[in-house]
């Protein structure tokens, strides 16, 4: 099926199961332990195997010992570039997964050792010698930035941003910076490779498996169709498991040469610096407005590193299409540094970018004495900013802002930072706009309907804590008119058909809308079986109907069932009209005066996300994303160690996660919404939209509490505590 306009009348509108906050199917599985994660399957004669980091960050290895490992009891080979065979690299990787002779980041595998046991494999681990030649590396983002690049990664420019700026009557000149951060997701890395004949078989935590199949056929250099990937739950990625990674490459060299299945995961320190994370960012935002309100000027530059062949984090991606501005200048640059690899992270690009500009935004808003709320309002813009022939396919920002501004009791704030004082604490409240672009890729799904009356759903989408199990289900229940316990949903195995997969905030949109376009050839097919005319069926009470006649489905699938494989491919629309969702954030915090501490009081998030599929589900993902926009904002960070060129901080005792006690009140309103532009489902993602702007709410909540602008997240009791002094 192709989307090419604007979605009309469909099935999905009776919402009868489709716009419910339901409970997730698979929720029982979880909360029994019978989900079965990939360290969990039981794979008949498996082995295990640990991984050696390297501990140099750039460089090359001089000599391997493992002959010490070799003889320790119970070690059955240790694999390294020397005995592994050639290797490829992922199409999305920088470097390659196993290190040999060229060291590219510290802690990446230079060895994996492979025993019966667990205890036995870690224990050997420590006795392969490595003898390295290391090199001087590039670690620090800011000297990077100091020295300049030759040209720009990505540049965008509109009208004449640097007279417009200096004229402007009102300006804003900032820098805000961003440390690194880690995905920190509770599932660690883990795979469990088997090979039969040239065949592999790879259970492994993944969000998308038709890459990881791709990416792993690409580094062992065999055929896409001799390698299956298994992932039915996957426990959180956010966006780290996009790509394959060592655990998964070093089990299938390991079991390829020991001839048994062999399980790797790795430990939670090596998640830290052998695997992705975000990379830090320098953002210098400059603002000229009249002095009505009315952007005048906006320029957006950014600094970001990455190993050599990456991409910056894009931080200005937002800044393109938030305001209007009739001037307006977004530049990301890109340091080669030396770190551990950077790729996407929940949100890439507006996450961090939101942070500086809605600071910025906010900073503005004071020197115009214009309540914040009413400056974005002032300048919205129902137009593409850079293409104002293109406009948006819906766009609800306003609302946002206004529905949050009364819900959380907006009037009562004082502008004038530091007037509210409750015994020690100092309380303020700060808001801030959210944004997130709107991505839409291709998906495939088969939906069948036995003997029965049973419907089955089978895609290769992954469900990574997200609820893709539910929302699938209620999207053939909802086309197909029965009820949501009569639907099956199989996910996650790369034989089955090849989803849009889980990320980017398009997983949901796009994968129901697959499942949407097998159901309607499914739907064409039972009426024709019965000789009812497809376009005038009905679908209802497990019946297919054309008047007052009805047949049950299980009688027209017939004892062998029906079933069909479809999926949908999007069109030029996203070209047509700017798609994005929107929202607005509001937090109220506590600044301790004498300590500096600052405690999260309360929060509110509005949001316009196309139709919502699952409420409970949706919800539960904004209230994820809004708490690590806390902790982005005041307690995490990756900390370089400028000698070894690595993150010193690699656990989850030393980097700082909010837990619950950080988070003590949260509120998630949906406005109600359809946008027919983006699919059948007229859905949009909303994952990610929830942790875009909090970083910026709790900052400017925490200067209208005790006044004091701290430009350098996360927002510590260090740098709040030199203000009020």
């Amino acid at each position: 099926m192709k989307f090419t306009e604007a979605a009309g009348a469909n099935p999905t509108d009776a919402m009868r199961v489709l716009g419910r906050p339901t409970d997730r199917i698979e929720g029982p599985l979880k909360v029994s332990g019978r989900a079965t994660y990939a360290a969990e399957f039981a794979v008949a004669g498996q082995v295990y195997g640990v991984v050696v980091g390297t501990t140099i960050a750039t460089g090359r290895i001089v000599s391997i010992d493992a002959a010490d490992a070799l003889a320790a009891p119970g070690v059955l080979a240790v694999v390294t570039h020397e005995n592994a065979g050639p290797l490829g690299i992922g199409e999305d990787h920088k470097v390659p997964m196993l290190a040999g002779p060229q060291v590219d980041q510290l802690g990446q595998a230079v060895a994996l050792v492979v025993a019966e046991s667990f205890e036995a494999a870690r224990a050997a681990s420590k006795l392969v010698q490595v003898d390295y030649s290391a090199a001087d590396g590039a670690f620090d983002l800011a000297d990077a930035a100091a020295r300049g690049a030759d040209k720009p990664f990505r540049s965008n420019g509109h009208g004449d941003f640097d007279r417009a700026f200096a004229d402007a009557p009102v300006q804003v000149d900032a820098t805000y910076t961003t440390p690194d951060h880690a995905h920190a997701m509770m599932e660690p890395y883990a795979s469990i490779a088997a090979w039969e004949g040239d065949a592999l078989t790879l259970w492994t935590a993944n969000q998308m498996v038709d890459w990881a199949a791709r990416d792993m056929a690409k580094i062992l250099k065999m055929p896409k169709d001799k390698v299956r990937i298994v992932a039915h739950h996957v426990g959180g990625g956010f966006g780290g498991k996009l790509w394959v990674r060592a655990d998964a490459v070093l089990a299938a060299v390991a079991a390829r040469q020991v001839g048994r299945p062999v399980k790797v995961v790795l430990s939670r320190p090596q998640m830290f610096n052998n695997t992705t994370h975000r990379s830090s960012t320098i953002q210098r935002l400059w603002l000229g407005a009249a002095a009505d309100g009315r952007l005048q000027a906006i320029a957006h530059e950014s600094w970001s590193g990455d190993l050599p062949g990456g991409s910056p984090e894009g931080a200005g991606a937002q800044t393109r299409q938030l305001y209007a501005a009739p001037n307006r200048r977004v530049v990301e640059w890109l340091a080669e540094l030396n770190l551990p690899e950077s790729s996407a992270m929940r949100a890439p690009g507006e996450a961090v970018g939101m942070m500086a500009i809605e600071a910025a935004m906010d900073e503005l808003a004071e020197k115009l004495a214009i309540d914040p709320v009413e400056l974005r309002v002032l300048n919205d813009t129902q137009v593409d900013p850079e293409k104002p022939e293109r406009r948006f396919s819906h766009r609800d920002l306003i609302g946002c802002l206004r529905e949050g501004a009364e819900r959380f009791g907006w009037r009562e704030r004082n502008p004038v930072p530091g007037r509210r004082r409750e015994g020690r604490w100092l309380v303020g409240v700060g808001m801030a706009a959210a944004y997130r672009g709107n991505m839409v890729l291709k998906s495939a799904a088969r939906v069948g309907i036995a003997g029965d009356g049973r419907v089955t759903v089978t895609t290769d989408m992954t469900d990574i804590g997200t609820g893709s199990y539910t929302i699938l289900a209620q999207t053939a229940a909802e086309m197909l008119g029965v009820e949501l316990d009569q639907v099956t949903v199989r996910l996650g195995e790369s034989s089955f058909p090849v989803s849009a997969g889980s990320g980017g905030q398009f997983g949901a949109n796009s994968s129901t809308a697959g499942v949407y376009a097998a159901c309607v050839g499914l739907r064409d097919r039972i009426a024709e079986a019965v000789g009812f005319h497809p376009a005038t069926a009905r679908f209802a009470e497990g019946r297919v109907w054309s008047g007052n006649q009805s047949v049950a489905l299980g009688e027209a699938a017939g004892g062998a069932g029906i079933e069909v494989e479809d999926r949908i491919e999007f069109g030029d629309l996203t070209k047509k009209f700017v798609q994005a969702t929107f929202g607005a954030h509001f937090v109220e915090v506590g600044v301790d005066a004498d300590t500096a501490e600052v405690r999260v009081r309360r929060m509110l998030g509005v949001f316009a996300a196309g139709r919502i599929l699952n409420p409970k589900a949706a919800r539960s993902q904004i209230l994820g994303a809004m708490t690590m926009g806390v902790g982005a904002a005041l307690t995490e960070e990756l900390v370089v160690d400028p000698r070894l060129g690595g993150f010193i901080n690699h656990d989850l005792a030393e980097y700082h996660v909010p837990t619950h006690a950080d988070i003590p009140h949260q509120e998630v309103v949906f406005l109600d919404e359809t946008d027919p532009y983006s699919s059948p489902m007229k859905a949009k993602g909303a994952g990610e939209l929830g942790i875009c702007g909090v970083g910026a709410a709790v900052a400017n909540a925490v200067y209208n509490a005790c006044g004091v602008r701290v430009r350098e997240y996360p927002i510590t009791v260090d740098k709040v505590l030199v203000g009020l002094e």
